[in-house]
């Protein structure tokens, strides 16, 4: 397509409305309307002059305002539905996260799960609509401020009669002199304005940046997405949960077991009634609440490369006491205090007895996070775990299951092998139950107490991407104020036929711009130029 050259010389490219150095229209239906579009100038926009090739297509889809609408409408229909279940990561893990939600949720669990609203913030068609609203954000910018640009940079002092009579605020004055002027320049000047002058005529402009607030809102907030989509790349965001008990060391998440954690102790303070008098009315109410709570932790870092199989080398770090809002701090990672569980069930003692004379064959300890096969108690006794339910409870049809892998409730199914008893007998024994599924045993396990431990919930955290998310707030904030607090203003005074034109043009707040005209043109023979929009509705309602 060819560039549009005008009666004043310059080249215009195809497309343009105004001409982009004397404002002059080129467009047969603009010379129509009453007042010209200034929105962009009447420049050329790429999406709206270029529509053949499949890369133009793809341009003008993502150029359009609303399409950038609709997918953030969509992002949002999305991440609402998202919320309806549980998301993958904070459901229980003793089961295959379809066969769960399936089982808790029915045919909806079901969809939810195959439509991938279970992993909905890492899921590949959830991360393509961000990138889309990022992709729409920099080809609407592209698409506008480069013509918008080129058009204010080229913009001539002088302009076409055209331009000027069909600003919003346009007059005609008559018997101006040079002082008129020199006092309209001065006043101009005064108010920050800046002024160009040729061939008698002016243009003053001020606030020309406000025109880039959009864009630089848009900037914001592709920088804001691009630290979004970077939480997805592995190493850039960790956010994972570490339940750790007293004395346990385990591995810190997402540290490739570069460093372990070990559980000192964990500290619970209340709130005394009797000497913090002045929170009676809060512990009144809820009786205890906690004052502080904290675990003394030691940091362990591994030495060497770890063989699989093999107990890893550890090097002491530094000790430290976790505290809320005090995390423990080391190499990118902290490890912050956020819940806790007190005299959670650890062991479960037993012992095999005989039900009619209650004589004892031996006792045996299970550790319920991890509970041996088989427990030998000598002299050809011996018992079995056929099975076990750490979270026990009974389905609708009336068979055993877990809710989850925490000894809330632990149950077991077991095999007690005895001389006189080779086969074994088989018992269901859960907290204060003890039921024989197979016929009149004569063994029975006993239950001879438990240990509790207290177990730290700490949350494992790494943000490399939050610079991004700062900046792209910042950026965004600066377009925000650049756009709100300023306004493009032109005043156009013209010699044309012999007369003196006055037009002007704001991008907002016509009335800030009026009364600015009325102080510029004081002290002079100038006129003031009329609001030829508000004059024509007054005639329109008066007709």
């Amino acid at each position: 397509m060819k560039d549009v050259k005008c009666e004043c010389g310059h080249v215009n490219p195809h497309g343009t409305v105004l001409c982009e150095a004397c404002g002059k229209v080129l467009d047969e239906q603009e010379k129509e309307k009453q007042l010209v579009d200034m929105r962009y100038e009447g420049s050329a926009r790429r999406s709206q002059t270029y529509n053949k090739t499949f890369i133009d297509k793809i341009w003008n889809f993502f150029s359009s305002v609303k399409v950038g609408v609709w997918l953030i409408v969509i992002t949002l229909i999305a991440s609402a539905v998202g919320t309806i279940f549980p998301q993958e990561e904070y459901i229980p893990q003793i089961m295959p996260a379809d066969e769960y939600y399936q089982k808790e949720y029915g045919w909806m669990g079901k969809l939810y799960y195959q439509l991938g609203f279970n992993d909905l913030y890492g899921s590949w068609w959830y991360l393509l609509l961000i990138a889309m609203i990022g992709i729409s954000l920099v080809i609407c910018s592209l698409d506008r401020v480069v013509p918008l640009y080129k058009a204010l940079k080229a913009q001539n002092v002088t302009r076409h009669e055209g331009f000027l009579n069909r600003q919003r605020v346009f007059g005609v004055n008559t018997s101006i002199n040079t002082d008129d002027f020199t006092k309209v320049k001065e006043h101009l000047k005064a108010k920050r304005y800046r002024v160009r002058e040729e061939n008698g005529d002016l243009l003053a402009e001020k606030g020309r940046f406000s025109r880039w607030g959009p864009y630089v809102n848009h900037v914001g907030l592709i920088i804001f997405l691009i630290g979004a989509m970077l939480r997805f790349v592995p190493g850039m965001y960790i956010d994972k949960s570490l339940w750790i008990r007293e004395g346990e060391t385990a591995v810190i998440p997402e540290t490739d077991g570069k460093y372990y954690l070990k559980n000192e102790k964990f500290i619970l303070q209340l709130y005394d009634k009797d000497k913090d008098k002045k929170f009676d009315q809060a512990l009144n109410r809820v009786n205890q609440v906690a004052k502080n709570y904290q675990s003394n932790v030691v940091l362990y870092e591994r030495v060497g490369e770890n063989i699989p199989g093999e107990k890893p080398k550890l090097k002491k770090v530094k000790d430290y006491g976790i505290r809320v809002n005090e995390p423990l701090s080391f190499n990118g990672y902290s490890v912050y205090q956020v819940d806790y569980k007190l005299d959670e069930l650890q062991s479960m003692s037993f012992a095999l007895t005989n039900k009619t004379t209650g004589k004892s064959y031996g006792d045996l300890k299970i550790n319920l996070y991890n509970p041996k096969p088989v427990y030998d108690l000598g002299n050809g006794y011996s018992v079995k775990i056929l099975s076990y339910f750490p979270d026990f409870e009974f389905e609708k049809g009336g068979e055993p299951t877990t809710k989850s892998r925490v000894p809330n409730n632990p149950a077991f199914v077991f095999r007690m092998i005895t001389p006189d008893k080779p086969k074994g007998e088989t018992s269901f024994v859960a907290i204060r139950q003890n039921i024989e599924p197979f016929g009149n045993n004569k063994y029975k396990m006993t239950f001879r107490g438990i240990e509790t431990k207290n177990v730290s919930g700490l949350t494992v955290r790494k943000d490399l991407t939050i610079w991004a998310i700062i900046l792209g707030g910042i950026v965004f904030m600066i377009g925000v104020v650049q756009g709100a607090y300023w306004n493009h203003r032109r005043i156009w005074i013209q010699h044309k036929n012999g007369e003196v034109w006055v037009a002007a043009h704001t991008n907002k707040n016509w009335y800030g711009l009026k009364r600015e005209m009325e102080t510029v043109l004081a002290d002079t023979h100038f006129t003031m130029p009329e609001d030829q929009l508000q004059k024509d509705r007054t005639e329109k309602e008066e007709a």
